[in-house]
């Protein structure tokens, strides 16, 4: 599968984030799509690695999401945790903007 339209540019809040569910090749996929205060654009699993609850309902922090139950914070480009109680990354896809189409590869983790 290729990259297909997740959202608009302007769907997606400042320093903040939106969820969306997308087609993949295995069923269907929940990512957060995010702008970091930077307002650079990322693509993210929507479930936290530690306690399979929404990121895109957490906080956005410089090139950072923080999981709203537990406090794990995710860095944006690679998934990593960067503190507990998580210690497994999630994963991040590939984002293109053509325009104000936002899209998002699934099938492809980065």
């Amino acid at each position: 599968m290729t990259a297909q339209l997740a959202c608009l540019t302007s769907d997606v809040p400042e320093a903040g984030a939106l969820r969306v569910e997308l087609e993949g090749e295995s069923g269907v996929v929940e990512v957060a799509v995010v702008r970091d205060e930077d307002g650079a654009l990322h693509a993210i699993s929507d479930i936290c690695s530690h306690g399979a609850v929404s990121l895109s309902d957490g906080e956005v922090e410089g090139c950072t999401v923080e999981c709203w139950l537990h406090g794990s914070r995710f860095d944006l480009r690679t998934g990593e945790p960067l503190g507990p109680p998580a210690v497994r990354p999630v994963p991040v896809y590939p984002l293109t903007v053509d325009g104000e189409r936002v899209l998002v590869d699934v099938d492809t983790v980065g």
